[in-house]
């Protein structure tokens, strides 16, 4: 007897999202309403030596079917009502042989190492060198690759290990090698290949009809940029190593989940599967329809409330995504890239490399650092919560104007892992000004708290650049685990000048992949609707009313954006001292 036949009554429909992040998988189970109904997550193992970050494929999948049965089980979800599912990763690259198993990309030579995380930096020179050739493809990718792209991680890894690559037989971006291990289907997404493998999406343009979209050869490549790489030979089989096919996110696959994957995932064989997104844009497609009870009242048009929107994802890195209708080009920044994330809209990319990353650097080679560690946990409170309540004491204490005039002899540059946009220079280097002998908890405060300004003052260079290329962005959208952070978020209202709508949900990187299961089950006409139907605002958090603290973070902004030129200056005094 089936599971239908035993529940006489009709099952709900629910929609599941996987998100695959840098240090674990998650999975999230959502109502018809966009409400979460339970999650859960699993570790993933990761290793680093020097600039390389390498995973396992198939640790991310035994972790992945890990968190999928414990958020079925959490949320009470029987595997027939999961009518879809979505996968969301980071843009790390997967490589397999022609049995789908792993094949190395680490100098170890261990088989289990056969991604290159999304953070490795070991392909700089090559993407160096891609970069002077000067391609058209390099327009859409603000001017030049970056060695967080895959193009330039093929190339080193062509140069630097030839057995490997004589093996593989499939380079995938991580999102769509788990849409391919779930379907057996190797259909690419416009979102990974156009916006890391200089895919040129609007090539599909002409293709946007259902029927059309069905079978979406790959017509977007450009050999010659291939060729002149030094990669051509990916461009044989019509791109069989890279992607034949491309659809847009949410497309169908293949006949859903296989009975193998199903199996593995404890969910019925033929459930539909979307095309998937990276992480970061999944976040964007989860919380970018967001409305508030004022946004009805407004005579603007939806066009015109979503391209006044950027939408910050903050985990590991920041990722920030605005759309547009008309393709705008931006020195430094990622994009234009077309369909990348909302179908029919061009997506700009901006980003900060490291973040969440950056201030867990910060804290954790401070020497109060493990006294500040044990308080929290006899707190039983996060470290970052106790931080922010050390801040508001000492602001007390000291008769701050407000918590920010605290760092005033303190400015941080947050380029630690060089700077992704808008200056796209990946040798700038972070800068501290300000340190003293102190090694208390409340000097580790400060440090902290103008870390959070410098990232902040990062998003605010990055606003200001698009908007003087052509967006007219008002309004941002956080999410992220960063985004639970009040002072975090309440620095950035503040610095960048614009409103913060949160959203109602806690995990809408989850709800963005689920969003694609929905569309793949065709519970919604298309991606749009569904954003509409299932994205949810909740808390708004404005700029400070206060006059002293904008004129006060003007200044900082002044000095934030000298760092960076007296690192220029000071590069050119040491390279002619040693010419």
């Amino acid at each position: 007897m089936t599971t239908a036949e035993l529940n006489p009554f009709p099952s709900r429909s629910v929609f599941l999202g996987v998100d695959v992040g840098t240090g674990s998988a998650r999975a999230g189970l959502f109502d018809e309403n966009g409400k979460l109904l339970g999650s859960a997550s699993s570790p993933i193992q990761i290793w680093k030596d020097g600039d390389c970050v390498e995973q396992s494929s198939t640790d991310i999948w035994h972790a992945v079917c890990a968190a999928v049965k414990s958020a079925c089980s959490l949320s009470n979800v029987s595997d027939v009502e999961v009518k879809g599912i979505g996968f969301a990763a980071t843009c790390s690259l997967v490589a397999v042989d022609a049995e789908g198993s792993p094949v190395t990309v680490s100098w170890s030579g261990d088989s289990r190492r056969n991604i290159i995380v999304w953070m490795d930096h070991r392909a700089v020179e090559q993407a160096e060198r891609i970069n002077s050739y000067n391609s058209p493809v390099l327009q859409y990718c603000g001017g030049g690759v970056s060695p967080e792209m895959e193009p330039p991680k093929l190339l080193w890894v062509k140069e630097n290990l030839k057995e490997s690559w004589s093996m593989v037989y499939k380079w995938m971006d991580l999102s769509d090698w788990l849409s391919y291990r779930a379907t057996g289907d190797d259909t690419r997404s416009l979102c990974t290949t156009v916006c890391k493998w200089t895919y040129l999406g609007h090539a599909h343009m002409s293709q946007m009809s259902e029927k059309a979209s069905r079978d979406m050869e790959a017509c977007g490549w450009d050999d010659e940029f291939w060729e002149e790489i030094g990669l051509g030979d990916l461009v044989d089989g019509h791109h069989t190593k890279i992607g034949r096919s491309v659809a847009f996110p949410g497309h169908p696959l293949g006949n859903g989940l296989t009975a193998a994957a199903a199996k593995e995932l404890g969910l019925l064989a033929g459930t539909p599967v979307g095309t998937s997104l990276i992480d970061a844009h999944a976040g964007g497609v989860g919380v970018m329809e967001s409305k508030l009870d004022s946004d009805s009242l407004t005579k603007e048009s939806d066009v015109d409330t979503l391209c006044s929107r950027m939408v910050l994802v903050c985990g590991t890195s920041t990722c920030h995504m605005a759309v547009s209708r008309e393709k705008l080009f931006i020195p430094g920044v990622w994009g234009p890239f077309w369909s990348a994330m909302v179908p029919e809209y061009w997506l700009t990319e901006g980003g900060q490399s490291a973040t969440g990353a950056l201030l867990d650097h910060v804290i954790e080679n401070h020497v109060a650092s493990p006294r500040l560690a044990n308080r929290a946990a006899s707190q039983k409170v996060s470290v970052f919560e106790l931080l922010n309540n050390i801040l508001k004491t000492m602001a007390e204490d000291m008769n701050s104007p407000f918590i920010a005039a605290l760092t005033s002899d303190m400015h941080i540059l947050p380029d630690f892992h060089g700077n992704r946009s808008p200056v796209a220079d990946t040798n700038s280097k972070g800068v501290i000004f300000g340190m003293t002998l102190d090694t208390t908890e409340k000097q580790l405060a400060l440090l902290y708290l103008a870390t959070v300004q410098g990232i902040a003052y990062g998003t605010r260079h990055i606003v200001e650049h698009c908007n003087e290329h052509g967006h007219k962005i008002d309004t941002l959208l956080a999410c992220g685990g960063l985004s639970k952070n009040p002072l975090f978020i309440q620095e950035h209202a503040d610095i960048v000048g614009c409103p913060i709508i949160l959203p109602r949900e806690s995990e809408p990187v989850l709800l963005g992949a689920a969003i694609l299961g929905a569309v793949a089950a065709k519970n919604y006409p298309s991606l749009h609707d569904a954003m509409k139907a299932l994205n949810a605002a909740g808390q708004v958090v404005h700029p400070s009313s206060d006059p002293k603290i904008k004129k006060y973070h003007d200044a900082k902004y002044r000095i934030f954006r000298d760092l960076y030129e007296q690192q220029l200056s000071h590069r050119s005094i040491i390279a002619q001292a040693l010419a």
